[in-house]
């Protein structure tokens, strides 16, 4: 590739980076990072491509979900757990409703790195770093804890690669195996019609099972075990220039044919705050051979947007690049319409994704920032709809979601209110849905394609 090298970023102007006081300290760091063994396979990152390119195709569904940011205290078996059978879960109505394979993406393993506002911010009266993450600072509001600590970066190494281990683990000793009962229960919908609809769809799902194991066709390996990805925001480029490896291409047969891996995750994306055209992000992501992620709002136009893909996957690659939109319910129509229309124009076929989290952030009259879980499903269901009125294909959802009870997202069929959010409001940024509420979610959206399905019936039928 003309005039890129995984150091090349450092070029261009940069956003949201860390400066750090100790540079001996950050040396060491990357030089011990460079040293450690790649955290996923180039084996892997290709297997994502190719379930990516179907995706992008109409062939398949993707799945992302996690933590907003990871702290180091969630490598841990419970929370781990939690969230493989969460996605596990929202993954199996999501096959039922799309009737189509469904691609699973964690955020996990390497989400620590948060974008802010603000480098600074002001907490009982003194002025301190803001909080960026574990891997960069700490979240006790002193300015000693929140002065970028540099070690930070190798411990995000360990924790990501105990909670791959783990999670590799998990998936081969029948975590995922459908044989074992799930938690199906939703016990605390309220609304009598919603709790109808649920149940009929999970007697649907448990007969298909059912039915799977009485005629023995669940008896390959197939059900006992999925594939499940791992990704984060590619914010801190050190870190990834770090765990950069030049690597044979595993789908050629040419020993010369070497391309370059982030190797810290499957798949890392551009966030909306950092995918200037001439910024240091796009230059490193348009190099590497992962597949990759680009948060696109309301403020990139439909030409900038086409120059981005033009910029970053050159080769119009299929399903190279996932375009995760995130407008907020009331804004989406204005936008997304154009953008399809930009991009079907251009050639260029990428995974279209929505994250219907981000652009739903609103805070509470005691400045608490929640979600409201009507808004969510507000945007998601007009980005099906825009989508097939497009010609377009959804291929999938991006949630701030946790395993978690947790109280952080308003609304869903458990009633949660303003005043309920400080039961157990844990985030230390974004709020995240709560696995009932995630689960809500997939049952919903899962409803809507089964819904379009029996119109498509009906319309044939009638002809």
């Amino acid at each position: 590739m003309d005039n890129w090298t995984p150091g090349s970023w450092k070029s261009k102007p940069i956003k949201q980076d860390v400066v750090y006081s100790d540079s001996d300290g950050v040396q060491s760091a990357l030089d011990k990072l460079q040293k450690l063994p790649p955290l996923v396979t180039t084996q892997e990152i290709h297997n994502l491509k190719k379930h990516l390119k179907n995706v992008a195709l109409g062939k398949a569904f993707v799945l992302q979900g996690g933590d907003c940011a990871e702290l180091f205290d969630y490598c841990n078996q419970d929370m781990i757990e939690a969230k493989v059978k969460l996605l596990l879960q929202m993954s199996l109505i999501l096959i039922w409703g799309a009737n189509k394979p469904v691609v699973r993406i964690g955020r996990i393993a390497g989400q620590f790195a948060k974008p802010r506002s603000s480098p600074m911010e002001t907490i009982n009266g003194i002025e301190m770093p803001s909080f960026r993450g574990d891997n960069i600072n700490g979240f006790a509001a002193t300015p000693e804890a929140r002065t970028p600590d540099p070690s930070r970066l190798v411990s995000a190494y360990f924790h990501s690669s105990a909670t791959l281990n783990y999670l590799r683990a998990s998936l081969s000793s029948g975590i995922a195996d459908l044989h074992s009962p799930l938690d199906w229960g939703l016990g605390h919908v309220i609304t009598p019609s919603i709790k109808e609809k649920y149940e009929r769809i999970v007697t649907r799902v448990k007969d298909a099972l059912r039915f799977m194991h009485t005629v023995g066709i669940d008896t390959d390996r197939g059900v006992e075990t999925v594939e499940v990805f791992t990704s984060h925001e590619g914010l801190l480029l050190e870190y990834e220039q770090s765990l950069t490896r030049l690597q044979r291409n595993p789908s050629s047969s040419s020993p010369s044919d070497s391309s370059h891996y982030a190797t810290s995750a499957h798949f890392i994306w551009i966030g909306d705050r950092t995918r200037q055209l001439d910024g240091a992000h796009v230059e490193f992501f348009r190099g590497i051979a992962n597949p990759i992620g680009l948060k696109i709002g309301p403020s990139i136009s439909p030409e900038d947007l086409v120059k981005l893909l033009d910029t970053v996957n050159p080769t119009r690659e299929i399903g190279k690049v996932t375009l995760i939109s995130r407008y907020g319910a009331s804004k989406i129509s204005s936008h997304l319409p154009a953008h399809i229309a930009a991009v079907q124009a251009s050639g260029h076929i990428p995974v279209w994704q929505c994250d219907p989290m981000h652009g739903n952030t609103q805070s509470t009259p005691l400045g608490i920032k929640t979600r409201h879980f009507s808004d969510i499903l507000s945007e998601l269901r007009q980005a099906l709809e825009i989508h097939r009125a497009a010609g377009s294909f959804l291929g999938g959802m991006h949630l701030e979601l946790t395993g978690e009870a947790v109280t952080e997202c308003v609304g869903g069929a458990g009633g949660l209110t303003e005043e309920g959010l400080g039961e157990r409001y844990t985030t230390f940024c974004d709020p995240r849905l709560n696995e009932k509420q995630a689960l809500e979610l997939a049952f919903l959206v899962a409803g809507f394609y089964r819904e379009w399905d029996e119109e498509k019936e009906e319309g044939v039928n009638s002809i």
